[in-house]
């Protein structure tokens, strides 16, 4: 299998569009890698600079220790599946499979015996006599995903696979691509906007903004840990809370709330000597009672979305300041109703205003 290393990759579209800005990532051999971010940010194109469908304007990519930089993609032994399914209508399942198999010139045999594999890997043995306007969009997918398996690629590279699907099929086509992956051992990597299926699925993710890298960490590293603003909000639904502070009297004071702080974190945020900051918190980690408690605010109820498992409430502090809890499912609210909210301390953020970094130490690689 193949290790993926991309050094000082810089990547410009002229005349001036600077896509991919001196960027550093390393994918370990038969690791689930998932690239994230908004829609261009720079992901596709750096899945094709592995590809070999785009060089680089400067940096080196390398599998293992060959240098492949300028390589074409006939020479680097991966397979690509596209958000477009891009199967030939005019074929038949088993032919779209053995295609790519045919042109290499392979011993029929051989061709037919990999066809089989691979079809009863996906669940589709029953669907090969069938064209593709026959299949629905999830089978469709599984041929596409065939088409690629019976290349015995040592790199799979996935560019917004399931982004044609329905809600349900998603759902299920991850546990099949996962499932694909610990059997085949193969280095994946995985592009989608969707943080649902980057966190879901990977072994580590990567969120790219802007044409750089903002983080890089397993998922529960970069939900916990964020490294700035940008992460902690694209990371979590609904996301994270965000209230312009001020540190002062070793406290953080949001509009007229004051939240207090322990020894420790008052050292982190002293020791990173800003005044000017924004607290974070995500919505499933206020604590909100009909009650007054311990440390709590009081807060007006403005919107009441009962979802079955969880129910999402957007509250206003007394100052007009507005926030979102998730709370149980079972929690009683309406519109207008008073509660009190409170923050454990062991969950909050607090990121600088001027450079958006998190000022609580944490666990993340970044380039």
């Amino acid at each position: 299998m193949v290790e993926i290393r991309l050094e000082k990759v810089n990547k410009i579209f002229q005349p001036d569009v600077h896509v991919l800005k001196d960027i550093n990532l390393e994918i370990k051999d038969k690791e689930f890698m998932v690239l994230v971010g908004p829609s261009g940010c720079g992901k596709s194109t750096c899945l094709n600079i592995i590809a070999g469908l785009e060089f680089v304007t400067d940096g080196n990519v390398f599998f293992d220790n060959a240098d492949v930089t300028y390589l074409p993609p006939k020479d680097r032994k991966v397979a690509m599946v596209f958000q477009s399914y891009a199967l030939y209508p005019h074929m038949s399942v088993k032919k779209n499979l053995a295609f790519a198999l045919k042109l290499s010139k392979m011993d029929k045999e051989q061709i037919n015996k990999r066809v089989k594999e691979a079809a009863k890997l996906l669940g589709i043995s029953n669907l090969l006599s069938r064209k593709p306007k026959e299949l629905s969009g999830g089978q469709r997918q599984r041929v596409a995903l065939g088409r690629s398996i019976v290349r015995n690629p040592t790199v799979f590279l996935f560019d917004e696979p399931l982004s044609n699907l329905d809600a349900k099929l998603r759902i299920q086509m991850r546990g099949e691509i996962i499932k694909l992956q610990r059997k085949l051992q193969i280095t994946q990597v995985y592009v989608t906007h969707d943080q649902v299926e980057a966190m879901s699925m990977a072994d580590r993710i990567a969120i790219l903004f802007d044409g750089v890298f903002q983080q890089i960490g397993t998922p529960s590293e970069i939900y916990n840990f964020p490294a700035n603003k940008f992460v902690a909000d694209f990371i979590g639904s609904p996301s994270m809370n965000f209230f312009d502070a001020n540190f002062n009297d070793n406290k953080i004071i949001f509009g007229e709330q004051k939240l207090e702080l322990n020894s420790e974190l008052l050292q982190k945020i002293k020791n990173a000597n800003k005044n000017e900051v924004i607290l974070g918190i995500r919505p499933e980690h206020i604590n909100i009672r009909p009650e007054i408690h311990e440390k709590s605010y009081e807060v007006e109820i403005f919107v009441v979305e009962f979802l079955g498992a969880e129910t999402i409430i957007t509250f206003e502090f007394l100052d007009g300041i507005n926030g979102m809890v998730s709370a149980p499912g079972f929690y009683k609210a309406k519109m207008g109703d008073t509660a009190y909210v409170s923050f454990p301390l062991d969950k909050i953020h607090v990121f600088d205003r001027n450079t958006e970094k998190n000022l609580i130490p944490v666990i993340y690689i970044t380039t």
